[in-house]
């Protein structure tokens, strides 16, 4: 005796085809379903605030994002563009030390400069450096145009070899991994310099 699956099967080849007549226009009543744009399209509602945290090789970046409500308003909001230069996860935890950490601070307050109010602060202020130097304030961003970081530096890239590269640092861009409505996602492979 043959398995259940191909007796079914035989009866189904066999069978003549079926029709399913299309339905052109909605059925009255029916909920109508909000057509989106293709992923990347850079015309939709989506905005930086919202993509930004489901890239996984970017969690470590876009939780520092978040914990600046002035970083977190600027992402969200659809009237301002911004280019993110957004470290992979294995670039940031490559970095000698914690991206709240600053080697002045241990100079001049020992082991101990981040405890207490004052060194919360102290810690506050550095990770606010540190996202506002990897956030470009404009997209779209051309080639060779020199724009500043939100932290007051100048940045440019150029095309090496086919790759996008963040100049003056040299840090390669692996990815351009988003575009939505405010702006774009640049994955990079390194950490920008916070002179």
């Amino acid at each position: 005796m043959k398995p259940p699956h191909v007796l079914l099967l035989a009866a189904l080849s066999s069978a003549a085809p079926i029709h399913v007549p299309l339905l052109t226009q909605p059925r009255p009543g029916a909920a109508q379903l909000p057509v989106m744009p293709p992923p990347g399209a850079g015309s939709s509602s989506v905005p930086l605030a919202d993509i930004l945290g489901t890239h996984r090789s970017l969690t470590s970046f876009s939780s520092f994002t978040r914990l600046h409500p002035a970083a977190a308003s600027l992402l969200a909001d659809l009237a301002t563009s911004t280019t993110i230069l957004a470290p992979l996860n294995s670039a940031v935890e490559a970095l000698p030390r914690k991206p709240w950490e600053q080697a002045r601070d241990y100079a001049a307050y020992g082991a101990q400069a981040y405890d207490g109010s004052g060194g919360e602060d102290r810690a506050n202020q550095n990770l606010r450096r540190f996202v506002e130097g990897q956030l470009v304030a404009r997209s779209p961003w051309p080639r060779g145009e020199r724009a500043k970081t939100l932290g007051g530096r100048e940045l440019w890239w150029e095309e090496r070899d086919g790759k996008r590269v963040i100049m003056p640092d040299e840090v390669e861009v692996e990815r351009v991994a988003s575009a939505v409505a405010n702006g774009e996602v640049w994955i990079l492979k390194g950490v920008l310099s916070q002179l």
